[in-house]
């Protein structure tokens, strides 16, 4: 993984200055409108994840559920086959 600024880093970063070095101002205010953004999208970065494993857990409880369901359907149909080969088949016997 890449190296993860925080916004403590961006606040706490010096530059050189120079003969014809920028505005110190210009870029202390443009540097505190990174800091905003950068800790807002690191925030929602943290609540996407929380939120994906949130759904992922979900899905799997889903699927699960699912596959029990399906076992129970068929056990279900299992057990009618046999009552109606019981009752059909006795019926037929004694015709």
């Amino acid at each position: 993984m890449a190296n993860q600024l925080i916004g403590k880093d961006i606040l706490e970063k010096n530059f050189k200055t120079s003969m014809r070095g920028y505005n110190q101002e210009e870029v202390d205010e443009y540097l505190d409108t990174i800091i905003q953004d950068y800790e807002y999208f690191q925030q929602e970065i943290s609540r996407l994840r929380q939120e994906n494993d949130r759904l992922k857990k979900n899905s799997e409880t889903r699927l699960r559920s699912t596959t029990s369901n399906h076992q129970v359907n068929y056990d279900i149909l299992k057990r009618l086959s046999n009552l109606e080969k019981a009752v059909f088949g006795r019926k037929i016997e004694e015709e």
